[in-house]
This record gives C-alpha cells, structure tokens and sequence, in this order.
C-alpha cells in the first residue's frame, strides 16, 4: 500500500474544539517597487521593520504597524496579486480623529473621519460616507483611510468597547500606554457616573475598574 492509499484509508483524527490556535501572523500586500514601499512604511509611517533580507535579485521586508501582533510583508516573488489590488486592509484605534492627526502629521495624505451617514456601519461606499467621526462616538462607526503608493488601501477603525465573542471575558490586553490611558479615561467617566448614581466615594473603585476595563475589552455587561 503507497503512502498515499494508507492516508486516504485512516482514520480522521479532529482536534478538540479550542486545542490549535490559529495566529493571523502576516499580510502579504503586492507592490511595484519594494525600496518605495519600503520607504512608504518604514519611515513616513514609521512601523517597525522586522526583516529586510536581501536574498540574490530582490528584496523582501516584514513590517509591523504600532501595536498590532500581526505583521505586513512586501517584497519580491511573493504574491501575483496586482500591486494596488489590496483593499480596505482594517487598523483598529482607540481614537480615529488622533490616530488621523497622526499620519498626517507624518505626511500622510487621508480621508480624514468619516462615518456612515445612515448611521450603521458602512465604511466601503464614498456616497454613504458623511464627514467627522461619529456623532455618538459608538464604536466601530468611525474611520479613515489612506493609501499605500500603489493604491493598496487602509482603513483605520476606531473601537473602543468590544462586540460580544471577540475576547475571552478574563483576558484584558492593551497595545501600548496610550490605548491604556484612554481606557482608563474612559473608565473614569463611567465610575463617576456611578459614583453619581450610589452618592459618594467609591472604596472598592480598583475592582470597578478592573471589570470595567475587562468587560470593555470583552463585550460583557459593564458595571453599573
């Protein structure tokens, strides 16, 4: 018996549910001149460059954006998508007019915020798009985009409070100290109003905080 018939003979074995992560690690994005991306994202966006190797004939770099656990590679060989055909690649911020202020600071020519003006969460269509964030600050309803120099194009996601299933209900990670601050600043304003609502100080505000923090990250029911 081959090795193939013996595969197609045994028996199925499945994992159980939960027992393999599958860690989104690299987007590979398709570029006409690797050194133009490389300068595009590398230094006018400034993430961070993981591998620049040089192997016989091209060039191919792994670079990360601030913050993220998953990576972007560009280079040489490595896709025959059209350079420029990669759209509508999501970042997500805690604060899309800052993150938006960001880029251009660095150069970067955007949209500027927008959100759907019917009020859902349309981010694809031009002609559904009103100016400025939205009204209500609701999360996962304001965005930005720009474009790479091959029209690969990004959109920036401001989410502050998680849908239901996206995070496990214990686990609260942030991406740096300034997703950390705003949380807390957001957090701050809520215990206030709870504060409000019970008539004084708060001796037990650090676990308040905490599943607060947690629930936001989750999607569970905040405190009251």
């Amino acid at each position: 018996m081959t090795i193939a018939e013996t595969a197609a003979t045994a028996p199925a074995t499945t994992a159980p549910p939960g027992a393999i992560d599958y860690k989104l690690e690299v987007l590979v994005i398709p570029v006409t001149d690797v050194d133009r991306a490389a300068a595009f994202y590398a230094q006018t966006l400034g993430w961070r460059v993981d591998a620049d190797l040089r192997p016989p004939g091209g060039r191919i770099l792994q670079v990360t954006p601030p913050g993220s656990p998953a990576s972007v590679i560009f280079g040489t060989g490595l896709t025959p998508a059209a350079p420029g055909s990669a759209k509508f690649l999501h970042l997500v911020v805690s604060d899309i007019v800052a993150a938006d202020a960001a880029l251009r600071a660095r150069g970067v020519a955007t949209s500027g915020p927008f959100h759907d003006k019917a009020g859902g969460f349309n981010r694809f269509d031009p002609a559904a798009r009103a100016p400025g964030p939205d009204p209500e600050r609701r999360t996962y309803a304001s965005y930005a985009s720009f474009e790479d120099p091959d029209g690969n194009l990004w959109v920036l996601q401001e989410i502050t409070s998680r849908f239901p299933g996206r995070i496990e209900g214990g686990a609260t990670t942030y991406a740096s100290p300034a997703d950390l601050a705003a949380a807390l600043r957001r957090a701050a304003a809520a215990h206030g109003e709870h504060e409000a609502r019970t008539g004084g100080h708060d001796e037990g505000w650090p676990d308040w905080y905490a599943a607060w923090l947690a629930a936001e990250q989750s999607g569970a029911e905040k405190p009251a």
